[in-house]
Formats: C-alpha cells, structure tokens, sequence
C-alpha cells in the first residue's frame, strides 16, 4: 500500500473509531458528544491520545471506559472553555444600547447563559445589570454540562494577569464605573466583588441531553454552537425558543447566525453584527 492510501486508510480508521468511542461515552457515562462538530472532538481526542502515549483511540478507549479520572479529563478537554470576561465589547455596549432599556420595563427579569463555561460572561452581564440599576430585579440562569467549570464560576477567582485585558475590555463595552471597583486583588488572583454572585444561580445542564430549563426574558449563548452540527444547532436553537418569552431576546457569539437555521422565522434581528435577536409574537392562526 502506498504512502497515500495507507494515510487515507489510517483517517478513516480513526473516524470509525472515534465514532465509536463517542457512542461508548453516552453509552456508558452519559455524555453525548456524537452531533459535535467532528473535526474539532476528533483533534482533541486525538492530542489527548498521544500526550498519553497511546498508539490508537481504540487504546484510549479502553482506558477511559474503565477509568473514571480519564474520563473526567476528557470532559475538560471536550469542554469549550475559550472565554473572558467583556468578550467582544460591542456585543455588550450593543445589549446596553438596544436590549437594557427595554428589560428596564419589566418589573422582573430572568436571563439565562447557557453554556456558561467558567463564568467570566456570566459576571460581566451581571456587572452590566448593576450599573444599568437592573440587578435588584435579575434572576441570572448559569448553566454548563462540565461541573469542574461550574466550580471555578461559583467562586468568581481569576488570574490577575488577566485583569488589563479585562479592564480593556470593559472600557470599551460602555461601563461606566472602574472596573477595579469590581474586584480585590490578592497574590495572582482577582476576587470578584461577592455583591455580584448574589443573583446568580449556577447549575449543571447539558444543552444536548435536556430539555428547557426556564422561562426567561434573555438567553445568551455565545461560540457554543459553532462546535455543534447542524441538525444539533438546530435542536438546541428550538429549545432556546422554547425558552422565551414573548418578545424575549437572544444573544449569539460572532461566529453565530440564526440565518440558516430552522427558527429563523421566529425571531427579528435586533442587531445583525453582533448577533442579537428578539423573539417575534407569534400570531394566532
């Protein structure tokens, strides 16, 4: 077999097994990573495969399946943790503009970020809502399926190698305090003002194994469904719609479109450029 063929046999042998150990995970932990986007858990699968010293996914298959702690390093490497605080400043300086003053209306409010990762998005919405006076009345959702990210959200500690960059940032998401009142420095890490935590709720919930988790005004998820297929996209997007309220928004990440998807019609843009939705009333009949 020449060079070529035998590559293209050895990819193909790694797509079925792949498949296959994504199969045995749902299977026998319960996670379900088989509508992911391919490309992106076969990379990982595969770097944690040789930072192991295994010479196939059939090889660390077997490992996983009978070791627990694999398995919980296979959760964070499968997790999607890319995150910080203020992300891609317009998308809030936008919410503030075009979301915030209609929330403003509403004697209370319930928002939830699915996909919350380790909740640097999380508390930076949550700051938002305390400096638009809107905090008092927020009920915020945080929900992630990886309990080792929900720990480090629960206790709101981070670097303080990223605070420049997050001070940045902010600035430029229209805040309009100092971003050091926000949290006390300590060592290398920044505490984040308990005052913040006290109207969030973070719990476990997998976008790809349950079912709507509440009815809420806001729901933003942002660079989580670019890791899904489409027919799981799809899914996950009808759920969110389930979700809302009448009128209720949705938040995207930059990569993010409800153009081709199944529930486009449901929703008008807000804001094309930063991925922001309204709900439509659907008529009756």
């Amino acid at each position: 077999m020449d060079s070529h063929k035998q590559n293209a046999h050895l990819l193909h042998v790694q797509d079925v097994e792949t498949e296959l150990l994504l199969e045995a995970i749902f299977r026998v932990y319960g996670y379900d990573f088989r509508n992911y986007n391919r490309a992106h858990i076969k990379r990982r699968i595969v770097q944690r495969q040789n930072q192991m010293g295994l010479d196939s996914i059939s090889a660390f298959q077997h490992l996983l399946l009978r070791d627990k702690e694999v398995m919980k390093q296979v959760l964070k490497d499968l997790s999607i943790n890319v995150t910080e605080m203020f992300r891609d400043p317009p998308f809030y300086e936008s919410m503030r503009k075009e979301v915030v003053p209609v929330l403003k209306t509403y004697p209370y409010i319930k928002t939830w970020h699915a996909g919350c990762s380790t909740g640097e998005e999380v508390y930076s919405f949550a700051i938002l809502l305390k400096e638009e006076g809107l905090d008092k009345r927020t009920q915020i959702y945080a929900t992630d399926f990886n309990p080792a990210a929900l720990e480090v959200a629960r206790k709101g500690i981070y670097p303080i190698s990223r605070m420049k960059e997050y001070t940045a940032n902010y600035q430029k998401s229209g805040g309009t305090q100092s971003f050091s009142d926000y949290f006390i420095a300590k060592y290398d890490a920044a505490i984040l003002d308990q005052s913040l935590r006290h109207n969030i709720v973070f719990a476990e919930h997998n976008l790809v194994t349950d079912s709507v988790f509440a009815e809420v005004n806001l729901i933003i998820c942002r660079n989580v469904l670019i890791y899904f297929d489409k027919q799981l996209q799809n899914k996950v997007l009808q759920m969110f719609s389930e979700s809302l309220t009448k009128n209720g928004y949705l938040g995207l990440g930059s990569k993010e479109s409800l153009m081709f998807s199944a529930v486009k019609d449901e929703f008008e843009v807000v804001d094309a450029e930063q991925k922001i939705y309204r709900k439509k009333i659907q008529s009756a009949g």
